[in-house]
């Protein structure tokens, strides 16, 4: 059995974290410190798009992204950068968000209902 599953991990990650709403989230892209971060496999990107100026970061090589010791070190993440993550539905950016606030990140964010809620937020409705 295991000790944590992953609702536990998820609720301890949203409560140690900033939730960002979607409806906030275009605000935030004018500001020239703001990085939003796509967590989402390579695949799920090129398939369903992404948000506009996002810059991809996997969620399994996010540590080795966000880490300067690390030869596949991406420079925007720098800890004087604001970091908001986003995932499909907002479950992965959580603990993503949560992994780089235990790496030493302080103004780090997870957009709240992920790309769904922004694709319904920026759809046309006809």
């Amino acid at each position: 059995m295991l000790k944590v599953g992953f609702k536990e991990l998820l609720a301890q990650a949203n409560s140690a974290i900033e939730s960002v709403a979607v409806q906030d989230l275009p605000y935030l892209m004018d500001e020239p410190d703001v990085v939003i971060v796509d967590v989402r496999d390579g695949m799920e990107r090129e398939a369903e798009g992404a948000i506009p100026g996002s810059i991809h970061a996997s969620r399994g090589m996010l540590e080795f992204y966000a880490d300067p010791e690390c030869p596949a070190h991406k420079t925007e993440f720098n800890l004087a950068n604001r970091l908001v993550l986003y995932c499909g539905t907002g479950g992965r950016s959580a603990l993503a968000a949560k992994t780089l606030q235990d790496m030493g990140f302080t103004d780090v964010a997870s957009l709240a209902g992920g790309f769904a809620a922004w694709k319904v937020l920026n759809s046309d409705p006809k």
